[in-house]
């Protein structure tokens, strides 16, 4: 048995991957068709959304209804809360698989997370865009490269990266023998995931599993309808029970009792500063409890920037604006909220940009020209209210596009734009998670004075775009603006990033920066343990120097 599995490791190689191209969805096309099927069934009826705590499906608990952004009287689903006990109950089956499970292969945990990838591209594609699509509001391109794509694309290059770890060894002379050891984390990890990505929520369960550890997993009840197909892939692929337990419920409360067990091991987060920041001071608050220093890895936050100079292309500038600000209704975390235009530019891109907006359509995400769907709930709804409101009433602040909600049928927040001549106002500082963009307009002459006002207008750093043809002005930005954002983009939008070619993650008030797609993210989950073996071990403790 052992020379069979000295063999496969030896014969193991994890394929080169590239990412999953995405369907186009041209009206009428055949995928159109099929995923069109695929949400008249997500439709017919409202679908049970359980926990699974060691592989079993739970029903226990009060029932919360699942129902479409777009359209807030359509039930789609129904998912229950987790008391104490069941959380508690999905802890222990996590440290119970924690010792097989943290035993097996690293290919054969590899093979079952490369077998999710092909049923994300395959199997469960058209469910993974529909359900993802009702349940999160998402167009189909939307939900296209998110659920199927970037779903894909997390368990084709996360295995790649970790056999990259697993193979990196140190160097051994004559007569004597070095490995490390890459074990897992001792204990079990959280991963408390966000609504708005499917994708995000499939991988932060999934990238401590396929490293070795157990999960407890506390999805975002408003992406319940496409993290309950996330959890039958994982079954499907041959994940073992135990190993990523489900628990739906308040974050609250299923943190503090994660966050008070002394096997705590790790937590692994998307979602505001703020969660996160409480979610860090309940670990200190009990960091004598805990057998190891947990691993305390978070994306939050962003108040991303484009920031054109006046010799960049003003129709690449617009469409980086309508792209990165108002696709997916702002709610990425990467979006553009923040821009500041050269009024050269200005004075020719301010129409063109205005007309394009107000031509967004806003609505039902089935129909092919949506362009914008609905914000998540109400609560969003409310905040981004508030939020233009208080901005309308400024006189540093002028309306020019949007500023209207329509929360009769859908969470429908029109795509906003404002214009303040304040840098430092607070459209300008705060993240609000929506279609709210606000531009700048500055003096060409004061491009160089600008850099340090944006960089010191915004706790968070995530993504910035520096837009520009001269070549001096975008080594003046990248300099001025190297610790505002964990990724940068330069003639390009700040959303989208990909697997494989963008490693995702930023700094200060956005995060732990620990570069999601890349070995970074993986190496956070394991704790080496390095073992040195002499063959010709001394048999005299005298030295030479000491005579004879």
């Amino acid at each position: 048995m052992t020379q069979q599995v000295v063999s496969m490791a030896g014969n193991f190689k994890v394929p080169n991957p590239v990412n999953e191209p995405a369907r186009t969805f041209e009206p009428g096309s055949a995928e159109a068709t099929s995923v069109k099927s695929a949400l008249a069934d997500v439709t017919s009826a409202v679908r049970e959304l359980p926990h699974y705590i060691n592989g079993e499906k739970i029903m226990d608990g009060q029932l919360k209804d699942v129902v479409a952004p777009h359209e807030h009287s359509l039930v789609l689903g129904q998912v229950p809360t987790a008391d104490e006990d069941l959380t508690k109950s999905a802890i222990d089956a996590a440290l119970a698989a924690q010792h097989d499970w943290s035993r097996t292969p690293w290919w054969e945990r590899a093979a079952i997370f490369l077998r999710v990838a092909d049923l994300a591209a395959g199997k469960y594609r058209d469910e993974l865009v529909a359900t993802t699509m009702l349940g999160q509001s998402k167009t189909f391109h939307q939900a296209e490269i998110d659920a199927a794509c970037e779903t894909a694309d997390f368990f084709r290059y996360n295995p790649f990266l970790a056999q990259q770890i697993y193979n990196d060894q140190p160097t051994s002379l004559q007569g004597e023998a070095n490995f490390l050891d890459q074990r897992p984390l001792e204990g079990f990890v959280t991963a408390i995931t966000p609504f708005n990505f499917t994708a995000i929520g499939a991988n932060l369960p999934g990238t401590p599993a396929l490293m070795g550890n157990t999960v407890v997993w506390k999805a975002s009840e408003k992406s319940a309808l496409s993290s309950d197909v996330i959890m039958r892939m994982f079954r499907e692929a041959g994940l073992p029970d135990g190993v990523i337990n489900l628990v739906h419920g308040s974050g609250r409360e299923i943190s503090d009792i994660a966050t008070a067990h002394p096997d705590f091991a790790g937590l692994s987060f998307t979602g505001s500063s703020d969660v996160f920041r409480s979610l860090w001071k309940k670990t200190a608050n009990n960091i004598d409890k805990y057998k190891s220093y947990p691993r305390i890895v978070g994306e939050t936050g962003g108040k991303n920037a484009v920031l054109a100079h006046p010799s960049a292309d003003v129709d690449a500038v617009k469409t980086a604006l309508v792209r990165g600000a108002f696709e997916y209704q702002g709610q990425k975390c990467s979006a553009a909220s923040r821009t500041y235009i050269p009024k050269s530019m200005w004075t020719r891109l301010k129409d063109d940009l205005i007309d394009t907006v107000r031509s967004l359509t806003v609505g039902d995400i089935t129909e092919h020209e949506t362009f914008m769907g609905a914000v998540i709930d109400e609560n969003s709804l409310r905040r981004l209210e508030g939020a233009i409101g208080q901005a309308k009433n400024l006189s540093s602040h002028k309306l020019l596009a949007g500023g209207t909600v329509r929360p009769e049928k859908g969470w429908f927040v029109d795509p906003t734009v404002f214009q303040t001549d304040d840098p430092t106002s607070f459209t300008m500082s705060e993240e609000f998670f929506g279609p709210l963009l606000t531009v700048y307009v500055y003096e060409d002459k004061d491009w160089e004075s600008l850099l340090p006002i944006i960089d010191g207008a915004s706790e968070y750093a995530l993504t910035l775009s520096i837009f520009a043809s001269d070549r001096k002005a975008i080594s003046q930005a990248l300099n001025a603006l190297r610790n505002t954002a964990g990724m940068t983009y330069v003639n390009d939008k700040p959303s989208g990033a990909l697997m494989g070619q963008v490693s995702f993650g930023g700094g200060r008030a956005s995060g732990t920066n620990d570069k999601t797609g890349s070995r970074l993210a993986l190496q956070r989950w394991i704790s080496g343990r390095f073992i040195h073996e002499n063959m010709s071990p001394a048999t005299d403790w005298t030295y030479p120097y000491m005579g004879s």
